[in-house]
């Protein structure tokens, strides 16, 4: 029979989260660490002859420990993430993805999934204007939201305003059926689906009202001067090097921008240079903007999702 370490968990609470319902998160980390694990008491136990699981084990048992008492419920995203963490960080980064996390005014709290997404979270925190490239999966838009809501909701900025360019891919728009909002309203729902995670529609259906929050495409950004503004430009990508300067320039006292986007899904016309490409490598020099580049490691959806987008990466290379 394998030699077991045993790990006690005091906390009933704690216990039970790290566990997960039916002890699920338990079969996560069986499967990671290749070994049978078992929960008894208020004690955890895995039960494997290997002296380099049982310190991964121990470690990954703490940091979802960590977690908890954080005020986050472990999953099996989670502890895939903490396990790369451990595995392939060190110490120093590991530590980050429990320090840095997002808690909105109404109690919500988002934690980064990636040792990348902590530094996001940090970058956002300290930087007047972030870049953030990446592909599918990342949390690009979904922590740019979170980390703007968190301002305008605590009114530490008067007004969220949410673009991305239109880009047509196949289709006219004035050959769509509706009014203008209603041509345009497909481009522009996922940045209501990502407000969705963290507020009810009904509240930001309210604050549309009030302008507190602004969803439009990127064309109604010229000649405007935004102050005291939080400002996410999405899918940058597809935005030219005019567009991109118009944008940028718009950032008036007191604002913060982030632009997001995917530079291996560019929709523009052939020979038409990507305005977000041209800004990263023309503003590189400037300190006080920074640049956080995902890869296929930080997909946090599904775990086939990272294997197709890190398949593709290879194909491209």
């Amino acid at each position: 029979m394998p030699n077991a370490l045993s790990i006690v968990l005091d906390d009933r609470h704690v216990l039970q989260e790290v566990c997960g319902v039916n002890d699920s998160n338990l079969r996560v980390m069986e499967v990671l660490l290749d070994s049978r694990i078992l929960s008894r008491g208020n004690e955890l136990r895995i039960e494997s002859d290997d002296d380099k699981k049982k310190i991964l084990f121990r470690d990954l048992v703490e940091g979802l420990r960590e977690h908890v008492e954080a005020g986050q419920v472990p999953g099996p995203d989670l502890i895939r993430a903490e396990y790369r963490l451990i595995t392939e960080s060190s110490a120093g980064t590991a530590d980050a993805l429990h320090r840095h996390h997002i808690v909105l005014p109404a109690g919500a709290k988002v934690f980064p999934r990636s040792a990348r997404q902590a530094e996001y979270i940090e970058m956002m925190d300290r930087s007047d204007l972030v870049f953030s490239v990446g592909p599918a999966g990342t949390g690009k838009t979904y922590l740019a939201v979170a980390h703007a809501l968190r301002a305008v909701l605590g009114r530490r900025k008067k007004k969220l305003i949410l673009t991305r360019p239109v880009v047509e891919a196949g289709e006219n728009l004035g050959y769509l059926p509706g009014d203008l909002e209603q041509k345009i309203s497909p481009y522009l729902r996922p940045l209501y689906d990502a407000m969705d995670a963290f507020v009810p529609m009904e509240t930001i259906g309210r604050l549309e009202s009030n302008r507190v929050i602004e969803i439009a495409p990127l064309a109604y950004m010229r000649g405007r001067s935004l102050r005291d503004c939080y400002i996410i430009l999405d899918e940058a990508q597809n935005t030219t090097q005019e567009q991109m300067k118009m944008f940028l320039t718009r950032l008036g006292e007191g604002s913060n921008a982030v632009v997001t986007g995917d530079i291996t899904q560019i929709d523009l016309p052939k020979r038409t240079r990507s305005g977000l490409i041209d800004a990263i490598e023309v503003l590189s020099s400037i300190d006080e903007i920074s640049v956080i580049r995902f890869d296929s490691s930080d997909v946090v959806r599904h775990p086939l999702v990272r294997k197709i987008v890190h398949a593709y990466e290879t194909s491209a290379r």
